[in-house]
Formats: C-alpha cells, sequence, structure tokens
C-alpha cells in the first residue's frame, strides 16, 4: 500500500521556521523524484521545491529560494522528505502537499503520481 505522509506542519509567527517531513513507503520511492507544493485557499496548487531521487539534484520556486531547504533520507524501506522552511511570512501560509513521481524532476503537479493529504502551514503577521 503506497503511503505519503505528511507531518510537522502547524502555526508560526512570521519570521519563524518549521520543518516539514514526508515518509513515503509502499513502492521504491529511493528512485523516485520527490516535491513539495502547496496549496492557499481558492488558488491553485503551486509547486514548491523538488529533489531528484539521489538527492543531487534540487529545485525551488523562486519565492522560496534562500528560505526553504529540500532534502531526503532514501532508507531502505521508507523514503522520508524534509523541507526546512526559514523565515516564514504570511504568504507562506498554505497547505503542504508531498509527492512523487517515478521520473525526471519537474514543477508541475499534473505530472505527479502519488500524492500525501496534506499538511496545514498557517503564518500569523
Amino acid at each position: 500500500q503506497v503511503q505519503l505522509v505528511e507531518s510537522g506542519g502547524g502555526l508560526v509567527q512570521a519570521g519563524g521556521s518549521l520543518r516539514l517531513s514526508c515518509a513515503a513507503s509502499g513502492r521504491s520511492f529511493s528512485r523516485y523524484s520527490m516535491g513539495w507544493f502547496r496549496q492557499a485557499p481558492g488558488k491553485e496548487r503551486k509547486f514548491v521545491a523538488g529533489i531528484r531521487w539521489s538527492g543531487a539534484t534540487t529545485s525551488y520556486a523562486d519565492s522560496v529560494k534562500g528560505r526553504f531547504t529540500i532534502s531526503r533520507d532514501n532508507a531502505e524501506n521508507t523514503v522520508t522528505v524534509y523541507l526546512q522552511m526559514n523565515s516564514l511570512s504570511p504568504e507562506d501560509t498554505a497547505v503542504y502537499y508531498c509527492a512523487a513521481r517515478n521520473s525526471i524532476l519537474l514543477p508541475t503537479a499534473t505530472y505527479y503520481d502519488y500524492w500525501g493529504q496534506g499538511t496545514q502551514v498557517t503564518v500569523s503577521s
């Protein structure tokens, strides 16, 4: 059974930090590209950050470059992907989703095969 389970969301003040985690199991996710997306109320789901299966290649949306860092741990049965978020602002408020793609890293949600249920991040001003 494929599972992507996000955790680490919550309420934080502007300027603060959060670390999101995504535990992926049920497939050989060690060979998958992994991405973080976010969706604010009434808006489309947008790419935040992505990482290639080896961890050697990462990609970020312009809005989070220099503030967010994606990383991954390819353990034998569960791949865990992290998103370290620093210098948060109210504009970062959204539901954050983890996604997996069995191919090259791309910043488009429709190309991803598996999704988590999302975790809410709320940044207060």
